[in-house]
């Protein structure tokens, strides 16, 4: 289980930037666009079983030197996209952390594998019909 949001807040450090797309004249003044950096090996909030798993799982997102970058330009508002990034970038943390419910085979029931017979017999015996008799 990770530590709440808050936790990560002395390890992040944000960039912003102009936003690219639709805003007309602000999207020229303002620097909109909000970039998050989170250096995972430097972590002191993560265990170092979570930092392995996150490792695996975001390694085609992480730069060489081990920061996780996640960035937000979808409103115009600078604070926004920054309440934006910073859940992207907890919801991704969680989800990379989260182990998949290990699945337990199973088989299909007696009744389900009749039904299924009978509606390929079906099938057959309609194309069946279909020809010319010999």
């Amino acid at each position: 289980m990770l530590p709440p949001a808050a936790a990560f807040l002395p390890e992040i450090t944000y960039q912003t930037s102009r936003a690219s797309g639709p805003g007309g004249q602000n999207v020229n003044k303002v620097e909109s666009r909000v970039e998050l950096r989170w250096n995972l090996p430097a972590s002191q909030v993560v265990s170092a079983l979570q930092k392995q798993l996150l490792v695996e799982k975001l390694a085609t997102q992480l730069t060489l030197e081990g920061d996780l970058l996640v960035v937000a330009q979808d409103d115009r508002s600078q604070l926004r996209n920054k309440e934006i990034v910073l859940n992207r970038f907890y919801e991704l943390l969680q989800k990379s952390v989260r182990r998949p419910k290990p699945r337990r085979a199973t088989r299909p029931s007696a009744g389900a594998v009749r039904q299924r017979l009978e509606g390929k017999k079906r099938q057959s015996d309609k194309k069946a019909n279909r020809r010319r008799p010999d």
